[in-house]
């Protein structure tokens, strides 16, 4: 006798009283209790119409397919059977899914190559109109006129838009530009020779005992991190560049910031200030640099926006007639300025450099450039014949900061080894620092004014007591990063050495010198 219900041998087997339908006693309560009706016959049913069969307890029923061997055999059969038509199905579903991915997959390589080509289109056609509008440009008065720029750059003068990647139709550096060079250079190497220390720098043992005077956190706290530093001598103005695409004006003096330039879309790189005209410079990882000019007040107002790159810049350097500055990009290019029209005069390409710039500096005379590469070379440029007149080797990892020293013979180079001393008479590396492990780079490095201090900037902040080729170059200071980060990012001397600007991974910069007590017996 089996279930009406699930055809097998009830193991609790019960009767309805009214069809005389045996059922397992479990699957009829659980129908009564959802329908309240028979199964079969449909007639009202209740538990009270059910009575249970009595059956013998020590020898359960077995179906009758499971009772002997051929039955056995059948009902696996039967189950095979059924699972190789469920395998089957699985493998038609998959087929059918590798069909459908690998028509989506042509379908997006098909859509990337019409966009390749689009973005190809476009940058041409800005090309062409890069070089229409160079070949007929705008008078000065007209220039003038249609500058409307507003406080930090808002809003910009149309004449500072260059065109991204036109890389032809350049202006030249003219013959009267480098007259000026020249001439520039011949005063500041007859100077070079009175040059005497003056008497107003500090001391070496004033700078022993240099500690934090003051932190300020002068970028924001979503992306903290200053790139790079300068400092306007004359005013003891710092200008930090930020992760957080802004660069800021700080008074080092009295403690408040003057102006936060805005307008770049990625980090600031390198930040520069061109002292006697009020003018800063910022280069950005977002391929633009921007001229920025000063006011009584404080604001600063972008007057250019220069876009000759194709790639971050990574470096601005001015040159020492104040005219004049370089910038140097990833792209292995660095454009040589006119500082007063934002015009880019030539655009000087490398092609042994595959990977780019990420440093650069003036000579202190002006006609010699210094540009370090992400394959640790440093490249020495004639500025007036944009040659490459020598090459340094032997740092390991990208060059990250050069610094000229101001007697015009030495050259420090910093890079993820450590630092790097060369003799600009002789082409050749005298001394190394590598003053960090292998996970440690260094990254800045920076002569003060005077020539007689280097600074050295890496997991600490180390100044150096400038010697000879021969003589010892003496650590006369080692200050921690109080950052918390390992990192000092850059280093600046201010004026007379008397303080010294760092920056790291926080958002703080941070000034060391003589506590006020110690700085009063100084003077």
């Amino acid at each position: 006798m089996n279930c009406s219900i699930s055809g097998e041998v009830p193991e609790e087997p019960v009767v309805s009283k009214k069809s005389g339908l045996l059922y397992e006693k479990r699957l009829i309560e659980r129908h009564i209790a959802d329908y309240g009706k028979c199964p079969v016959t449909g007639d009202p049913l209740t538990m009270d119409d059910i009575v249970p069969v009595k059956t013998g307890k020590i020898v359960k029923p077995k179906s009758l397919t499971a009772a002997s061997i051929p039955g056995m055999l059948g009902m696996f059969q039967n189950e095979w059977d059924a699972l190789m038509l469920s395998n089957f199905a699985l493998e038609q579903q998959l087929h059918t899914a590798r069909q459908e991915l690998s028509h989506a997959l042509y379908q997006h390589d098909a859509a990337c190559r019409v966009i390749a080509r689009l973005k190809k289109e476009r940058d041409e056609a800005r090309s062409l109109l890069a070089q229409a509008e160079r070949q007929a440009p705008l008078p000065a008065s007209a220039a003038t006129a249609n500058v409307s720029a507003l406080s930090n750059g808002k809003r910009v003068s149309e004449d500072g838009d260059m065109g991204p990647g036109s890389k032809q139709m350049r202006p030249r550096v003219s013959e009267s530009i480098i007259a000026e060079l020249t001439e520039c250079n011949a005063a500041l190497s007859q100077q070079r020779k009175k040059h005497q220390i003056p008497p107003t720098l500090a001391p070496v043992d004033a700078l022993e005992r240099y500690t934090q005077l003051s932190s300020h956190p002068l970028h924001k706290t979503n992306k903290p991190g200053i790139s790079s530093i300068d400092i306007n001598l004359s005013k003891d103005i710092v200008a930090t560049g930020g992760i957080d695409s802004s660069a800021v004006l700080f008074d080092q003096t009295s403690g408040v910031i003057l102006s936060t330039l805005s307008g770049h879309s990625k980090k600031v790189t390198s930040v520069k200030f061109v002292a006697p005209s009020n003018v800063i410079l910022s280069g950005s990882a977002d391929k633009t640099v921007r001229i920025w000019q000063g006011s009584e007040d404080g604001n600063c107002d972008c007057r250019h926006i220069l876009k000759d790159h194709t790639a971050e810049v990574q470096a601005i350097t001015v040159h020492a007639t104040n005219n004049y500055f370089v910038t140097a990009s990833l792209d292995s290019t660095w454009c040589f300025y006119d500082l007063s029209s934002g015009l880019c005069l030539t655009q000087v390409e490398d092609p042994s450099n595959s990977m780019g710039y990420t440093s650069a500096a003036f000579h202190p005379d002006g006609l010699i450039l210094g540009t370090g590469t992400t394959e640790a070379t440093v490249r020495i440029w004639d500025v007036k014949s944009q040659g490459n007149v020598a090459n340094f080797d032997g740092h390991t990892g990208s060059i990250t900061a050069i610094s000229f020293s101001e007697n015009g013979y030495f050259l420090a180079t910093a890079a993820h080894d450590g630092v790097k001393l060369w003799d600009l008479r002789k082409l050749k590396n005298f001394r190394s620092f590598e003053l960090y492990d292998q996970d440690t780079p260094t990254n800045s490095v920076d002569f003060d004014h005077s020539g007689s201090y280097l600074a050295i900037a890496g997991s600490d902040v180390r100044v150096y007591q400038v010697g000879s080729v021969k003589a010892e170059w003496n650590c006369i200071k080692t200050l921690p990063d109080l950052s918390g980060t390992g990192r000092a990012t850059c280093v600046k001397f201010g004026s007379d050495a008397k303080y010294l600007a760092v920056g790291s991974m926080d958002r703080n910069l941070r000034i060391f010198g003589l506590p006020e007590g110690d700085a009063s017996m100084e003077s």
